[in-house]
């Protein structure tokens, strides 16, 4: 399979509508063998009761692309992907603007993914930096 990162950014974007990705604005904007990058405008929508960016806002995006850059390993008619754990480390407040996040592969197992994300502003100041660990099952059927 040759990688097609136009299509893989297509993809991202377009199953992120109705979501909570379209909710925070959140836009896939890169990819290549093992990363994708996404970013996220920092206002009001996303800021905690102090006019900063909310950390909960910022694990969000972590999740997002981590979770996203797995499905991208997967043959999505047979697995399906789980965010299993996450963990965030807030380095550097941030008011307004743009972050971008960019998760890296750390490991690439049959049955586990090991993600690293670093969250950072315009200026490239590390805001968060990030681990996520997906875990790929088996599809499930639906049941409605």
């Amino acid at each position: 399979m040759t990688f097609d990162k136009e299509k893989i950014l297509e993809y991202c974007n377009r199953i992120s509508k109705n979501t909570l990705m379209e909710t925070l604005n959140i836009e896939y904007i890169d990819a290549g063998e093992g990363f994708l990058v996404a970013k996220m405008p920092v206002n009001s929508s996303v800021h905690q009761p102090m006019g900063l960016l909310h950390g909960g806002a910022t694990v969000a995006l972590a999740e997002s692309v981590g979770s996203a850059a797995s499905f991208i390993f997967i043959n999505p008619e047979v697995s399906e992907v789980r965010g299993i754990e996450i963990s965030a480390n807030h380095l550097k407040s941030k008011r307004e603007g743009v972050v971008t996040a960019t998760a890296k592969i750390i490991h690439q197992g049959a049955s586990i993914h090991l993600w690293e994300i670093r969250i950072v502003d315009e200026r490239d100041n590390l805001i968060s930096l990030c681990k996520l660990t997906n875990m790929v099952l088996p599809k499930r059927k639906k049941t409605h």
